[in-house]
């Protein structure tokens, strides 16, 4: 979705290259003919490192896809805890158990933030880093190129953990 920022792209005028092709309109963005993308989401605060994927649909299947992904990364007798929101597919309820019987049987702990209160969620930041880098000023032609764009975000970000403009970001989004 394009946000207002940055744009990358040089801007026509006066001054500009005769040579160089007209920059392409930037697009409405109020018809969704494709749906939307749902990231799911971690970030291991030991070693500062980020993962996600991308699905097309966000529901309870695809949460458990995600944290058994989490789960193998970390030998099984390693204790995990994975602090979520309280969207109802992170949930377990009285009709579906099948996230609290996982966590139970996978040496998982599920911890769930208050109600209006993402802001203790420490990749909440993070997210706000990656709306900054990757997605302000862009106007993306489908949900292959976004998810590119975000993947080699994520790619980057894992590999300049310690940039200052990230921690910049990251310090002034953060505030628990």
């Amino acid at each position: 979705m394009p946000h207002p920022g940055r744009q990358w792209a040089e801007r026509g005028g006066r001054h500009k290259d005769p040579d160089r092709e007209p920059r392409r309109r930037r697009r409405a963005t109020y018809n969704r003919y494709g749906g939307v993308r749902h990231l799911f989401a971690a970030l291991d605060l030991a070693k500062d490192q980020l993962y996600g994927h991308i699905k097309p649909v966000k529901k309870r299947t695809q949460f458990l896809e995600f944290c058994r992904y989490l789960r193998t990364l970390y030998p099984p007798e390693v204790r995990i805890a994975i602090v979520c929101d309280n969207f109802s597919p992170h949930l377990t309820t009285k009709r579906c158990q099948r996230v609290g019987a996982w966590a139970a049987a996978n040496n998982v702990e599920i911890a769930y933030t208050p109600t209006n209160s993402s802001w203790l969620n420490r990749i909440e930041a993070q997210f706000t880093a990656l709306r900054y880098f990757a997605l302000d000023g862009t106007d993306h032609a489908d949900h292959k190129e976004q998810g590119s764009m975000i993947r080699r975000y994520i790619i980057w970000r894992n590999r300049h953990a310690d940039d200052r403009r990230l921690r910049a970001v990251v310090d002034r989004t953060n505030v628990a």
